[in-house]
């Protein structure tokens, strides 16, 4: 039975879809080639353009770089995720975000060895104990990194902070990124302080 922890973030399924059969890159490149609409499909996923960058002694698919807020006009807020250490230290160390602000969450990753399909950032909010929010973010199919294209960046949805009196505080959240076939590429905890003015 999974824990509560866990189903707060287990991401929404959509009835009736159904993972495709794994592919190597030689089979998509492959693919259908006299087929025009497949090959500029192929294309804009960066197939065949550059040599890839992956890390062979590295097993894992996708590796996540840094996670970012962004706030017009000001410096971002960035989480180092490949810094050593700087996953565990994370829910010890909170941020600020001032009540109202506009802000904007970025990711920067690295697919490597072959497609990744479907992945999704997941995220549970927690007040004194309480959920108060889940969020989930579709991030999209990538192939892997190339010279090209070293790295992915991801802009999520604009959103804003809660703003009043009973809003500020602090906040705890759990967040993963996992991806079609339920493989949990990173899950870690951190947390946040909601305030009246940037500290």
């Amino acid at each position: 039975m999974a824990s509560r922890n866990e189903d707060d973030l287990a991401p929404s399924k959509t009835e009736g879809f159904k993972v495709g059969e794994k592919k190597t890159l030689d089979e998509y490149a492959k693919l259908d080639q006299e087929d025009e609409a497949l090959n500029r499909w192929k294309a804009s996923l960066g197939l065949g353009s550059g040599k890839t960058v992956g890390d062979p002694n590295d097993p894992r698919k996708c590796v996540i770089k840094s996670l970012a807020l962004e706030v017009q006009g000001r410096p971002d807020i960035t989480i180092d995720l490949s810094a050593p250490g700087a996953v565990e230290t994370l829910k010890n160390k909170p941020f600020t975000i001032k009540e109202g602000c506009r802000y904007q969450m970025k990711a920067i990753f690295v697919v490597q060895h072959e497609v990744l399909s479907g992945l999704k950032y997941v995220q549970a909010l927690k007040r004194k104990g309480i959920r108060v929010g889940k969020d989930e973010e579709m991030i999209g199919s990538y192939p892997p990194n190339t010279t090209d294209k070293p790295t992915y960046e991801k802009k999520f949805a604009p959103e804003e902070a809660p703003s009043g009196m009973m809003a500020r505080g602090h906040y705890e959240a759990v967040s993963k990124f996992i991806d079609d076939d339920d493989v949990t590429h990173l899950k870690f905890e951190w947390s946040f302080d909601i305030t009246k003015d940037w500290k």
